[in-house]
């Protein structure tokens, strides 16, 4: 099984939310508080989030749902949050 992350999925998908790897992202300074912000907007390991939208140009911005919240994400910020979904 291979580790995947949520700017892998498509308008649609839907995993479950596994971890985080702020490293991942190519700006060191923006890296940094990722994890505590993701976690404050209501990403937590565990729940399960679905694609709803993928913006026109490089299909960035992102929105997602967890539970009854919808979020936008960069896919520099969904990069980091490791997922488990049903097509492994």
């Amino acid at each position: 099984m291979s580790t995947r992350y949520l700017n892998d999925l498509a308008k649609g998908d839907q995993a479950t939310i596994l971890g985080f790897e702020a490293a991942r992202c190519k700006d060191s300074e923006f890296a940094r508080d990722l994890e505590d912000r993701l976690l404050e907007i209501g990403f937590e390991e565990g729940l399960e989030v679905t694609i709803l939208h993928e913006g026109p140009i490089s299909r960035d911005p992102i929105a997602v749902r967890i539970g009854q919240m919808t979020v936008a994400l960069r896919r520099m910020e969904a990069a980091a949050v490791k997922i488990s979904s049903g097509t492994e």
